[in-house]
């Protein structure tokens, strides 16, 4: 086990440190912040092996390019369909890679996905704030952000040459463009034939798309005199609806209160597949009961835990691969 060393080289606009989040401390008004894709997060921990899920690295669609500069490691890379450029290696998103002093790993925009993430074996040398490495991009309180010439360090990493390689993104970390969501909590203080068309009326994702929510742009919602409702408790995946009738999806970095009405709430198994989505985009919202949202909930865990899984099992080195198989075949006798 050695220490690696990276350079930042480029960083485009909110690429940052991430870890699962800076739990416990809403009632300071402190969001829990966190990746924007929650599963993308814990599979690139799980391609390389690591037994723990610590700090990544959040890539947006700005991109980012790293030098290793001392040392080595193996990243795992998971989330959108980004392009990825690993020395010599030009592949997508969902890979294993080995970085060694003096390459380099570039990340692009590709065919889909916002955001995708860089585990390292080892750990992250980070800054913490109230427990957690996790950068709160408006304040930049945590590890913060990445920029053009800084520098960090990755203790205790290994080398996991037996795990490099792509792995094809698994359908639960896909995209989809039908949200589910449970109406309310304040949908009586819109015109019932506004939540009717929210529900049955395609919206399209706007550029005011970032870590803390997106606009959403499509028919206005007429409200009914509810702008002085006093301010309430925010959940990620909460649609605030403005005074201009312009709904917004709240996302990882979401305020804690908030005083304008709420007519739906993304259900949990469905936020971060509309955080991958991108500006442009159109997404439709179905509504479901609370129960649906519930079993959808743990229907949507299990097959998490069974997906990470399934990219943490060990894999065949390349002894253990020449050993399964027959390389020999075609041989009859010595003579032949």
């Amino acid at each position: 086990m050695t220490t690696a060393r990276f350079k930042v080289t480029f960083a485009g606009p909110l690429v940052s440190f991430q870890d699962q989040g800076r739990i416990g401390h809403l009632r300071y008004g402190v969001s829990s912040s966190g990746p924007m894709d929650r599963l993308a997060h814990r599979a690139a921990h799980a391609l390389v092996g690591n037994t723990k899920v610590g700090s990544s690295i959040e890539v947006s669609l700005g991109g980012l390019i790293l030098e290793c500069v001392a040392g080595e490691a193996t990243v795992g890379i998971a989330g959108g369909g980004f392009s990825v450029h690993c020395g010599a290696t030009k592949t997508t998103g969902w890979t294993v890679q080995t970085m060694r002093q003096g390459e380099k790993l570039t990340i692009r925009a590709g065919d889909w996905g916002s955001w995708t993430y860089i585990a390292f074996t080892g750990q992250l040398v980070l800054d913490h704030w109230l427990g957690a490495t996790t950068t709160h991009s408006m304040s930049g309180f945590g590890a913060g952000a990445l920029q053009a010439g800084m520098e960090f360090e990755v203790q205790n990493t290994e080398v996991r040459d037996a795990r490099n390689g792509d792995t094809p993104c698994p359908k639960i970390a896909q995209t989809y463009d039908t949200i589910r969501v449970v109406i309310g909590p304040q949908d009586q203080h819109f015109d019932p034939a506004s939540v009717e068309t929210f529900c049955t009326t395609p919206f399209t994702l706007t550029e005011a798309f970032d870590r803390m929510g997106v606009r959403l742009r499509g028919p206005e919602l007429t409200l009914k005199n509810a702008l002085s409702i006093p301010s309430e408790p925010i959940i990620r995946g909460s649609v605030q609806v403005s005074g201009d009738g312009v709904p917004t999806v709240l996302l990882a970095d979401h305020q804690t209160t908030g005083g304008y009405p709420k007519i739906a709430t993304v259900i949990s198994a469905d936020v971060d597949r509309l955080a991958q989505m991108r500006a442009g985009a159109t997404v439709r919202f179905k509504a479901v009961s609370a129960e649906d949202a519930i079993d959808a909930a743990r229907a949507y865990n299990a097959e998490c835990s069974a997906t990470i899984s399934d990219l943490a099992a060990p894999k065949a080195t390349l002894a253990e691969k020449l050993q399964n198989l027959n390389l020999i075949d075609g041989v009859v006798t010595a003579k032949d």
